[in-house]
């Protein structure tokens, strides 16, 4: 077990972890054998896709291999307040209108992967009610922001540009653009938005970002429409940016929190996200269902 004192970790111990991750990463990279048998129907149960019965391999996919670094210390959470690096709990009342809101005819109105919430059947039982991540509407786990959060899978490149009246900034995951209006006035409160309304404004050298007006499709782990959220990006060198962000909903948690982590710059390249183009598997899917419906009445 790794003792964490309060948000940081220590320099051995994440020299460790790291070490631990580059060689799964290794052994998962390793050539497979073509001669080998194929899964069991179902698959065998072990660590996977569905049960291991395939998905993507290590190739494709991008968790990171090294803890983020603020102010030369390396980071166990992205949580600072907190000062124990924990998000709140939810109140007792936001957690039952969250399973209440996955157990509603459809789950557009809440995210796929909402951590500490119970998993009721439902979103994946019926092609209308799947989430808006798994349809690649809008990146799942927040990597759309705001908050802009790591989904430690892949696509995990952000690219700013600033014009002089916005800032846009564009998600490698499923594409999604935001656009921050500078110096601006929030949009009427009729008006709601799947990343809100962005609004931003200097302060010295720090980029705030001040967003409001959610809709009720992107509750962001739990929230509801009055979910206030307050970024800031700050150069700390020519290489690297910081990224804060508070999150404030009075009907969630008890308190406001706040979380950071570094943007490290890149010149890999941003692809694009085509996940569903020409995508007909679930179209395949339901054929068959239909097919075996039939089979089944004669």
């Amino acid at each position: 077990m790794i003792v964490i004192n309060g948000e940081n970790i220590t320099k051995e111990e994440a020299a460790k972890l790291e070490q631990d991750i580059a060689a799964r990463k290794a052994a998962t990279e390793r050539a497979i054998n073509g001669d080998r048998s194929a899964p069991p129907k179902g698959g065998d149960g072990s660590a996977g896709a569905a049960g291991n019965v395939g998905g993507y391999n290590t190739f494709w996919l991008d968790a990171g291999s090294s803890y983020t670094v603020v102010d030369g210390q390396k980071r166990a959470s992205l949580v600072i307040d907190p000062p124990d690096g924990r998000v709140p709990q939810m109140k007792p009342e936001a957690r039952e209108r969250a399973l209440a809101l996955i157990a509603r005819p459809t789950s557009d109105t809440q995210e796929s992967n909402d951590p500490g919430l119970e998993t009721q059947p439902g979103a994946y039982d019926d092609p209308e009610r799947r989430p808006l991540g798994e349809r690649c509407l809008l990146g799942f786990g927040s990597t759309s922001g705001p908050p802009a959060l790591p989904n430690y899978f892949y696509n995990n490149l952000h690219q700013i540009v600033q014009t002089a009246d916005s800032v846009m900034i564009l998600n490698e995951m499923v594409h999604d653009a935001r656009v921050i209006r500078m110096n601006a006035q929030h949009l009427p409160k009729s008006i709601r938005r799947w990343m809100g309304d962005s609004v931003g404004h200097w302060e010295g050298d720090t980029l705030v970002v001040d967003t409001t007006n959610f809709n009720d499709k992107t509750r962001f782990r739990g929230s509801t429409e009055d979910l206030h959220v307050t970024e800031r990006f700050t150069r700390t060198g020519p290489e690297s940016l910081l990224y804060r962000f508070t999150i404030e909903d009075p009907q969630t948690w008890d308190k406001p929190w706040t979380g950071e982590y570094t943007w490290p710059a890149t010149s890999s390249h941003i692809y694009e996200y085509a996940c569903h183009e020409a995508n007909y598997a679930l179209g395949g899917i339901l054929s068959g269902a239909r097919l075996r419906e039939r089979e089944a009445t004669k």
